[in-house]
């Protein structure tokens, strides 16, 4: 490379590798004298080099050269990149031996690997174990170490294929024993993971990341028991208070209306409610659910419907032995709700009634009742887990008209 002079750094042009300047090329021998030397210099100086690279581009045109390159490309386009196209098919030329191709891949792979590039790495890896060395050491660590680029993708699975392939080709491989049991750790399969290390401490006694492994095992297996304790003691409790409920019902001659099954059409499929379907319909849209208090009363999630303004109320614990009125008169009595601007929804004005669809018929309900007489009625059926109630304004002209166009029946 020839050295630039001080005397034309503000030149546009660096000097690099390119086409030498024509007073270069008729140097003879003869031109050893100082004097020739100084002419040819003062030329030289005068002259630009041609194909050399600029001031602006010289960056870019570096990355081009593999020697030179920070980051190799993405995809390799031989139009792009010509001296790389030409590299990598010497990387993969078929003439080589299947030595040379593993080693070259297993190389390549870890490359990736050093990049965090997993999937490349699994594709070389793959392609060095396609090469058909029988070199069992490094197909071990091929084995090996696509398990690792796989765990890292989160291939547990695959991890630990590879991992099992190769303990059989090198049964006291560690790396093999360690991903094997970080594996089955991501999966939660700490049992197994457990059986992982100590396969592995019996070969490598007290090593260190086995041993914490193990640890780490041992205690999400005790806690995953403990959980499932939990969970199937939580599962008792509640099929006993789920029995208890229905017997409650059955004692009172509470009736269940079962949803029918999808694609039936057997009237039967809407009965009471027994066993499972109990986890159904004892259990309110908004998580609500009837429940024995300590007295023994059922409390039901309640609805109330205003057709009239298309207006609703919940009351989430409605107790079996309360009154309508008792109710109304705290939701009505001081503050009336926002969308009642007549200010017609008090107490004294209400009328209350339950709907039996399968008639389609409306019995009036006196609000002095108590929830239970209502639920007893022949004709009340539970759905949904939570009984609803129609209420109107008595006398208003949406009532009569709203009555009008229904069945009505009295207690």
């Amino acid at each position: 490379m020839v050295v630039r002079s001080s005397s034309v750094t503000d030149s546009k042009q660096v000097a690099t590798p390119g086409e030498l300047p024509q007073s270069l090329s008729k140097m003879t021998s003869a031109d050893d004298s100082d004097g020739d030397w100084d002419e040819f210099m003062d030329k030289f100086t005068e002259e630009r080099y041609k194909n050399g690279f600029s001031e602006d581009n010289w960056e870019e045109e570096m990355e081009k050269i593999p020697l030179f390159m920070t980051k190799a490309p993405e995809e390799i386009d031989p139009k792009t990149h010509p001296q790389l196209a030409c590299l990598q098919a010497l990387i993969h030329d078929e003439d080589r031996t299947p030595e040379e191709k593993a080693v070259s891949l297993k190389n390549e792979g870890n490359a990736y690997f050093q990049e965090k590039k997993y999937e490349k790495a699994v594709v070389a890896y793959t392609e060095g174990l396609k090469a058909n060395w029988e070199d069992q050491v490094n197909n071990t660590v091929l084995l090996t170490n696509r398990a690792a680029a796989q765990y890292y993708l989160g291939n547990m699975r695959s991890a630990l294929k590879d991992s099992c392939a190769a303990l059989k080709i090198k049964p006291d491989h560690l790396k093999a024993l360690i991903r094997g049991a970080q594996c089955c750790m991501e999966i939660r399969s700490f049992p197994e993971a457990i059986r992982w290390c100590d396969r592995g401490l019996k070969m490598h006694p007290g090593d260190k990341k086995l041993t914490e492994l193990r640890s780490a095992a041992d205690k999400h297996k005790r806690e995953a028991e403990r959980d499932a304790r939990k969970a199937m003691a939580k599962e008792k409790k509640e099929q006993g208070e789920r029995q208890r409920l229905l017997s409650a019902m059955t004692e009172r001659g509470i009736k269940l209306r079962l949803p029918k099954r999808r694609g039936s059409d057997d009237d039967d499929d809407e009965e009471q409610g027994q066993g499972p379907a109990l986890d159904q319909l004892t259990q309110d849209a908004t998580g609500a659910r009837v429940f024995l208090d300590d007295q023994g009363a059922l409390n039901w999630p309640v609805l109330l419907l205003y057709p009239e303004h298309q207006q609703s109320d919940f009351i989430s614990a409605f107790c079996e032995a309360s009154c309508f009125i008792d109710h109304l008169a705290v939701m009505f009595g001081e503050e009336l709700p926002p969308w009642d601007t007549d200010r017609k929804y008090l107490p004294q004005n209400l009328q209350l009634f339950f709907e039996d669809e399968e008639m389609e018929v409306l019995y009036q309900v006196v609000p002095d009742m108590s929830l239970l007489k209502v639920l007893q009625h022949k004709r009340f059926f539970v759905k949904a887990g939570s009984p609803s109630f129609i209420v109107l304004v008595q006398g208003s002209p949406f009532s009569k008209k709203y009555l009008s166009e229904k069945t009505l029946k009295r207690w």
